[in-house]
Order: structure tokens, then sequence, then C-alpha cells
């Protein structure tokens, strides 16, 4: 079982930066795959990046170039940088734990992930 905690969500004007954090609880983050999903109101949850054991990363197209995902096992947290926001980037934003990986993969599959946090909000203003 692991828990997951989203941080640093807030509201920034278009073209700002804005990092989110999500923090692990347990001594196995390591051993997890680890995603950054998005919802916003009536829309379906959608996957935005995520990072391998081996530290593969993979990007939804609409966030490539503009969003890095990383990972520091020493702290059992994951990492979202997103610069260039746009308003269309409002969401609230959920870490996800994958606890059956392989080395370099990345499920883009929501319903592949075990563990949820709570989310964190994001709103981009124009």
């Amino acid at each position: 079982q692991v828990q997951l905690v989203e941080s640093g969500g807030g509201l920034v004007q278009a073209g700002d930066s804005l990092r989110v954090s999500c923090e692990a609880s347990g001594r196995t983050f390591s051993s997890y795959a680890m995603g950054w999903f998005r919802q916003a109101p009536g829309k379906d949850r959608e996957f935005v990046a995520g990072i391998s054991r081996g530290g593969g990363v993979t990007y939804a197209d609409s966030v490539k170039g503009r969003f890095t995902i990383s990972r520091d096992n020493a702290k059992n947290t994951v990492y979202l940088q997103m610069n260039s926001l746009k308003p269309e980037d409002t969401s609230l934003y959920y870490c996800a734990a994958d606890s059956r990986p392989t080395l370099w993969g990345v499920k883009t599959n929501a319903l592949e992930y075990d563990y949820w946090g709570q989310g964190t909000q994001v709103t981009v203003s124009s």
C-alpha cells in the first residue's frame, strides 16, 4: 500500500511556470512507475506524463516540450515542472503509482495505475 500526496498547485497567468510535487509513503517508491494525470470538469481523466522505474519518460502530445516529469527516489517524490502554461492546462492534477511496471515502460491508461493522490488544482488565467 502506498499513499500519495500532491502539492504545489495554484493560480497562475498564461505563460507562467509552476511545479507540482507528489510525495509517496512507504519504502518501495523506487519500484513504482509514476504518472501524472489531469481532469477538468466535465471531461475524462487524461494522461499527462509518466516516468518509469528506470527513468524513461513519456508525455502527452499536448504538453510535450513544455512539461518535464522527474523523480527523486531518495525523497520518495515525483515532480511535474510545467512551463509556458496555457488556460487549457487548467485542471485538477493527480499523481498515480503503477505497482507492476516494466523497467523502462510507462503506461498511459489510468486504469493500469493502482494508487492515486487526492489531486492538486492548477488554474491558468488568460
